[in-house]
């Protein structure tokens, strides 16, 4: 095995899954902090942890080789008052309490991996964004980047390596955002949404991922880094792919006003459509590191053909 030990904070979701598939035959141990308790498979097992207090959790994350925390309420939902303070709270906590326990701990893990966003960055069809050049945009969403990433740099871990990683929309077939894409598109309602110009930057899952590896084999590397494709697109583009490579080929598209009638009613907002997200990943190529996937394309039809990391 390559690694002893890798913890997954929040690790039942679906990018949890994700990882969990990827390391279970690259490591000895694959620890999930969740608040519900599972029976363990194979070399992953559950431990309990309320995202808040140090607990007996703690010991789990001693000498571990990565840690990476995914922890956050879904922001697929109305931002009424009470979901804005669990989409705070979600975060913060959970990245404070790692903070402070790896702080203190003698052995703390070697590297810790904080699954951030990159919705942080302001909506962009000018120019693209990047870690050295990009704008931080504003309003709530951008508040919550910001106090994020401020959380997870509260405390000093000089025993541990540390990496913000700013994702884009993570794309597979399992679950997040493709199966409803796929949906709209077999329903023949598949077209572009809003005006179809905002740029969507996206990750396939098998590179967010492998992103996560390269970190750890790389100990010169921390800091804030996208994980995004080289290649965003815009919304009409990953529309029209999706449609093509299915083998639909018409699709109506959702204009801006009847996309804010129907947001009310599935609960969610629409900026999470809308925004446009320009993001490239400039650290993580200057790096070196290589996409399996890194047109939206090949992307697509790896999903739609075979749907499972490999």
């Amino acid at each position: 095995m390559k690694y002893k030990k890798i913890v997954l904070a929040g690790g039942n979701g679906y990018l949890g899954r994700v990882l969990t598939e990827y390391y279970k035959d690259k490591a000895a141990e694959i620890v999930i902090l969740s608040r519900e308790e599972k029976f363990a498979e194979r070399n992953v097992r559950t431990v309990l942890w309320d995202g808040k207090m140090p607990g007996k959790w703690t010991a789990d994350l001693v000498n571990a080789d990565i840690l990476i925390n995914l922890c956050g309420k879904n922001v697929n939902c109305r931002y009424t008052n009470k979901n804005k303070s669990e989409i705070f709270s979600s975060r913060l906590e959970p990245t404070e309490v790692l903070g402070q326990v790896i702080h203190d701990l003698a052995e703390p893990p070697k590297l810790w991996i904080n699954a951030c966003s990159a919705t942080i960055y302001r909506h962009a069809e000018d120019h693209p964004q990047d870690e050295e050049t990009g704008e931080h945009g504003d309003g709530f969403s951008v508040d919550v980047c910001e106090a994020w990433e401020c959380a997870f740099n509260k405390y000093d871990t000089p025993k541990t390596r540390k990496i913000a990683l700013r994702m884009g929309i993570v794309l597979g077939r399992s679950d997040s955002v493709f199966p409803r894409l796929l949906n709209l598109v077999r329903l023949g309602m598949g077209g572009r949404q809003g005006n179809g110009r905002q740029y969507v930057s996206w990750v396939h899952e098998l590179d967010a991922a492998r992103c996560t590896e390269w970190f750890a084999d790389h100990q010169e590397l921390s800091g804030v880094y996208n994980c995004t494709a080289p290649n965003p697109v815009k919304n009409d583009v990953l529309m029209r792919t999706i449609r093509n490579v299915y083998g639909y080929h018409f699709g109506l598209p959702a204009p801006g006003w009847l996309l804010n009638i129907g947001a009310v009613f599935i609960g969610t907002e629409t900026e999470l459509i809308l925004k446009s997200r320009w993001v490239l990943p400039k650290r993580l190529v200057d790096s070196g590191f290589r996409f399996s996937y890194p047109t939206i394309d090949g992307a697509v039809k790896n999903i739609l053909f075979f749907g499972i990391i490999h």
